[in-house]
């Protein structure tokens, strides 16, 4: 039996569970190897189950790890869950997190009354959260990729262009350097639009003169990155690059605080001291980072509500940001590994404020 399963199976006992429902596709994934579009995966101490139907048989033969047993079912995935069960399991755990009401009645109708359904939603997610050194091998490379594509567009310039135009373009490379995909819908906004966190590419050209947000992020075998800087086309304001200077200092100050067994609380306020201190702190209102991995969004937080704790094998972005409504926005963030004497960080660019036309 591979690590990952095995990880799964060493935590039921603790969960009162004999056997655990895998519906989510990215836990799937992660379990199985399988990268279809329809699948479940049942595991136990007595057995492993993969479960697919007639379009994936082929696929699966290839790519679903040898110790799990192959069914294929109809297309109606949940009615094969009575003949898969291990023989004597009472208990089955399902993601309650994500298993729709009807998902979860069906489950009732199929199964004996002697068997109870068990909330575990969020255990193979925090089994997620610590990536092994493969996971953050392609992490890494998701992040070099995007971060050569940016350099790129850059290079060409983007002064009188539209955010819309240069977020194609930005995606455009991506892809052509082998990412399927980008990681989420890239944030590339100017001048009063970067005041938006979560900005859409306009159909608007970008002028002289203005700071520019970009988020971006690729996805590559299964895994993501997450980047954002922020540039200048021009000569900016003295308001706009002291403003620049401290969401860099708070983020310096945060990459510092990133090391195992931080709370992510406290690595939060390290960085917002200084944003609050340089008199901003009510222009920074989302958390300081997110975990990273086969999801843009996992686990753990950094956020003054966060109670997770750093662990060695985490990844996370530390995203400082202040956006001044009507005026601009500033945002800067890195990717990071959590390693046994602090961090390693991911990402490559420059953060020092450059101008480009």
């Amino acid at each position: 039996m591979s690590a990952r399963p095995a990880r799964v199976i060493e935590t039921l006992d603790g969960r009162e569970i004999d056997v655990l429902l895998v519906d989510a596709l990215v836990n799937v994934r992660y379990l199985t190897g399988f990268t279809g579009s329809s699948a479940l995966a049942l595991l136990s101490p007595d057995k492993l189950v993969f479960v697919t139907d007639f379009r994936y048989v082929e696929q699966a033969a290839e790519q679903v790890d040898t110790a799990f047993e192959r069914i294929w079912a109809p297309q109606e995935l949940m009615d094969a869950i009575v003949d898969v069960m291990p023989p004597g399991a009472v208990r089955l755990g399902f993601d309650d997190e994500h298993l729709s009401v009807r998902t979860h009645q069906r489950l009732r109708e199929l199964l004996p009354d002697r068997v109870q359904l068990v909330p575990a939603g969020g255990l193979v997610e925090g089994l997620r959260a610590v990536k092994d050194a493969e996971e953050i091998g392609r992490i890494a490379a998701a992040a070099e990729l995007a971060d050569a594509a940016l350099s790129r567009v850059l290079e060409r310039g983007i002064v009188g262009l539209t955010e819309r135009e240069v977020a194609l373009s930005l995606e455009g490379e991506m892809r052509s350097a082998g990412a399927p995909r980008p990681s989420f819908d890239s944030i590339i906004a100017a001048g009063p639009h970067g005041a938006l966190p979560h900005a859409r590419p306009r159909d608007v050209p970008i002028e002289r003169g203005q700071l520019v947000v970009f988020d971006w992020g690729a996805e590559l075998d299964g895994y993501c990155s997450d980047c954002t800087r922020t540039v200048a086309t021009g000569e900016i304001g003295q308001s706009a690059a002291d403003v620049y200077e401290l969401v860099l200092a708070a983020q310096l100050a945060g990459l510092e605080a990133v090391k195992a067994g931080a709370g992510g609380r406290e690595v939060d306020a390290v960085a917002r001291s200084v944003i609050e201190a340089g008199g901003h702190g009510e222009r920074f209102g989302h958390g300081l980072g997110h975990g990273v991995g086969a999801e843009i969004h996992e686990a753990p937080r950094l956020s003054q509500r966060s109670e997770d704790e750093l662990r060695i094998g985490n990844i996370v972005t530390v995203e400082p940001g202040v956006y001044v409504p009507g005026e601009f926005g500033v945002r800067i963030e890195d990717l990071l590994a959590v390693t046994d004497t602090g961090a390693q960080i991911l990402t490559s660019l420059p953060k020092q404020l450059i101008s480009v036309e």
